[in-house]
């Protein structure tokens, strides 16, 4: 009778199972998750659903209260933005990142409103004297605590990096005296149109930007006082806050020789009173 050792038997155990192994067909592969929706279809099936637009589009009112029912669908959008890794956001192109936190600005602004809705007149009740809504750091993004003008100011404004004006009409802070919260998510294959067309839609609205023919003068929003040096960077060779305002001459004013005026940069310019109060569609 033949004996063997342990370490023999363990060996006969071994190989036996390699083999079995062999002949067993393989196991399925576990699908990898699916990468980052670019997109944005969830957050445009909640605006299209949400936002009404306004005198042909010029602005935009927020249903809140619809939002409010579908917060649950909000907040699984919220969470595949936080979701997104710095890796992986530095592997992306410049404008899917863009895209990315145009829409989580005006995402974590409505889930911000949403924190205190009805019960708020304006994003500004959210802070008060000594504080405003958009400093503290309570938005999980890109693997830290952001706040949201973390997001507007270090990362869209960043020199160097977008340096597009463009964008202060596709940031939305939830009041009527911002430019309109679009129907729709960016998207980084549309995002220059989309873009433009913010920018034409708020320039037409003469409740915020026109010519005032009486005094002679532009009376533009607050937005160029707050941050008419980034209409000086020479985005698509647009170096001066005039030279920006000439390109809409025709949608600031009705006359052909104002309009001309406004193209010479021979016109003083005034800006208007802002209103904090929120673009709610009650």
């Amino acid at each position: 009778m033949t004996t063997f050792t342990r370490r023999q038997l363990l060996g006969f155990t071994l190989s036996a199972a390699v083999a079995t192994a062999a002949l067993l067909p393989p196991s399925p592969v576990k699908a990898q998750p699916s990468g980052f929706d670019h997109s944005h279809a969830a957050w445009t099936a909640l605006l299209r659903k949400h936002v009404r637009l306004v005198r042909g589009g010029q602005t935009t009112q927020v249903v809140y209260a619809g939002f409010k029912a579908d917060r649950s669908a909000l907040k699984a959008y919220l969470d595949s933005l936080s979701a997104v890794s710095p890796a992986t956001f530095g592997r992306w192109t410049k404008t899917e990142r863009q895209a990315f936190l145009i829409n989580a600005y005006n995402a974590f602004t409505l889930e911000l409103i949403l924190t205190r809705y009805p019960d708020l007149k304006s994003i500004k009740d959210l802070g008060s004297l000594l504080s405003s809504p958009w400093k503290p750091k309570w938005i999980p993004l890109l693997g830290t605590q952001v706040s949201l003008d973390d997001i507007e100011h270090s990362m869209l404004r960043k020199r160097g990096d977008h340096d597009d004006p463009r964008v202060h009409f596709a940031v939305n802070c939830a009041s009527i005296g911002c430019p309109a919260l679009r129907e729709e998510a960016f998207v980084a294959a549309r995002l220059d149109a989309q873009l433009d067309e913010q920018t034409l839609r708020f320039m037409s609205d003469r409740t915020r930007n026109r010519f005032n023919a009486q005094r002679g003068r532009l009376e533009l929003s607050k937005i160029f006082d707050w941050y008419g040096e980034d209409f000086r960077l020479g985005h698509r060779g647009i170096g001066s806050l005039p030279a920006f305002a000439a390109r809409y001459a025709d949608q600031l004013a009705d006359l052909p020789a104002d309009r001309e005026r406004i193209r010479a940069g021979s016109v003083d310019i005034a800006y208007t009173d802002y209103d904090w109060a929120l673009n709610d569609a009650r």
